[in-house]
């Protein structure tokens, strides 16, 4: 009976072979910017571990609390720039470690032209400075071949990168006052 089988297996196991290494999506995008702020990490902490306020990242207007305890996993949040917003769940939050871990579950790619973005903020303390480090994983905002200028990796990845060091500038000036 298995020997009758085999010649399917094989057939299959190319097909499924053939076709798998045909398939092409996009790559994972990665963006990290740090800076170096003349403040103490504890007071860096308290301003970019508030997950319930982004005060310090320019083009954000509003934050809302969508459920849960904005210092535990699990807790959402809706950020606006204007009219237009993305929802944020925390994956991660640890104070001690001065880290916090989120994932964007409610897309917006004319806001932001990403899918599937995770996001790390990490500060850490290097003498009476802090150093705070920002990344992120993500896809760009098309998933499919051949996606248009503004879903594109280019576009994502600058987006990104724009918005991290438009946030940390601003947070360095804010802290440093």
């Amino acid at each position: 009976m298995l020997r009758n089988l085999l010649p399917v297996i094989v057939m299959l196991a190319g097909i499924v072979g053939v076709s798998t290494a045909n398939a092409h999506g996009p790559s994972r995008l990665k963006v990290s910017e740090s800076v170096t702020i003349n403040a103490p990490a504890d007071k860096v902490w308290k301003t970019v571990g508030a997950f319930d306020s982004l005060s310090w990242l320019p083009p954000v207007t509003k934050v809302e609390m969508e459920s849960g305890n904005p210092t535990e996993k699990g807790a959402v949040r809706v950020v606006y720039v204007g009219d237009q917003s993305v929802t944020e769940e925390i994956k991660r939050y640890n104070p001690d470690a001065m880290m916090l871990k989120y994932k964007i579950i409610k897309e917006n790619t004319a806001l932001l032209p990403v899918t599937n973005y995770q996001s790390t903020i990490k500060v850490k303390a290097e003498g009476d400075k802090s150093i705070v480090t920002w990344k992120a994983g993500f896809y760009r905002g098309y998933p499919n071949n051949d996606p248009p200028e503004n879903l594109n990796d280019a576009t994502a990845t600058s987006a990104i990168t724009g918005l991290y060091k438009a946030g940390l500038d601003n947070l360095k000036a804010e802290m440093e006052k």
